[in-house]
């Protein structure tokens, strides 16, 4: 049976004697209900993950885990940045899940001029934690010692300095006339790609991204949802880069 996995704060990773408490701890304790002699991989979502064996579980929420081995993972290149606009319904947490699953490295919620979802005071804010959760949870059901970052919601206006510091930045579009499997892909550095709402990336919106150096590519001879466009995008450039490889 495969170990699960639990996060811990970032500098308590450590060789030697770890106490996992809080809610991942009550997790491990009171749902996976672990007991001393069983193993566990720990993480800090930034890279750094060890192989350990539970010594002992108290309470609700503490489980004392002896840690063999720390390692860390370099960072990926190249860095694979989505740009993901608001969809509807529960569909954002559907595309954070998958991506993170696939092995994006970041995701940046845009507020696209054709999104029907948009995001504003506490629903904005409860909308963002979601997303940061449910990356997280995948991050750990995919078993990544590096979670991928949920920025902070930008504007068309934000989009553009984003896209024009990056190695490589296309925009996901059925128009677009070279298709995303053919184009040239940077060994280093960030690569963005953009992924419009349900209504599709406005003319302006196509513009602006074209100004900060991002071109309009299309993925394959079908349209996808919005939820599925960056995941499958993003499987094709792991491929192609190598880092699947």
């Amino acid at each position: 049976m495969t170990a699960p996995v639990f996060v811990v704060e970032p500098g308590r990773l450590r060789t030697g004697p770890v106490l996992l408490d809080g809610p991942e701890g009550r997790h491990a304790v009171s749902v996976k209900r672990l007991r001393a002699g069983e193993e566990v991989v720990l993480t800090d979502g930034a890279g750094t993950g060890g192989h350990g064996t539970v010594t002992a579980a108290s309470g609700k929420d503490r489980l004392e885990v002896d840690v063999r081995e720390v390692r860390t993972e370099p960072a990926p290149h190249p860095n694979i940045t989505v740009v993901q606009a608001l969809p509807k319904g529960d569909r954002g947490e559907l595309a954070v899940e998958t991506m993170t699953e696939t092995g994006v490295d970041a995701i940046v919620p845009w507020t696209a001029s054709r999104c029907i979802t948009q995001w504003k005071g506490e629903r904005g804010a409860r909308s963002l934690a979601k997303w940061r959760s449910t990356a997280r949870e995948a991050g750990k059901q995919a078993r990544r010692l590096r979670f991928p970052v949920v920025a902070e919601p930008v504007s068309t206006r934000q989009l553009g300095p984003l896209l024009a510091g990056a190695a490589f930045a296309a925009v996901l579009h059925e128009e677009g006339g070279e298709p995303l499997a053919r184009a040239e892909l940077p060994p280093r550095g960030e690569i963005v790609l953009v992924v419009g709402p349900e209504g599709g990336v406005s003319p302006e919106e196509l513009a602006v991204c074209a100004e900060a150096g991002a071109r309009p590519y299309r993925l394959g001879p079908t349209v996808l949802r919005t939820s599925t466009a960056g995941t499958a995008a993003a499987a094709l450039l792991l491929g192609r880069s190598g880092r699947w490889g």
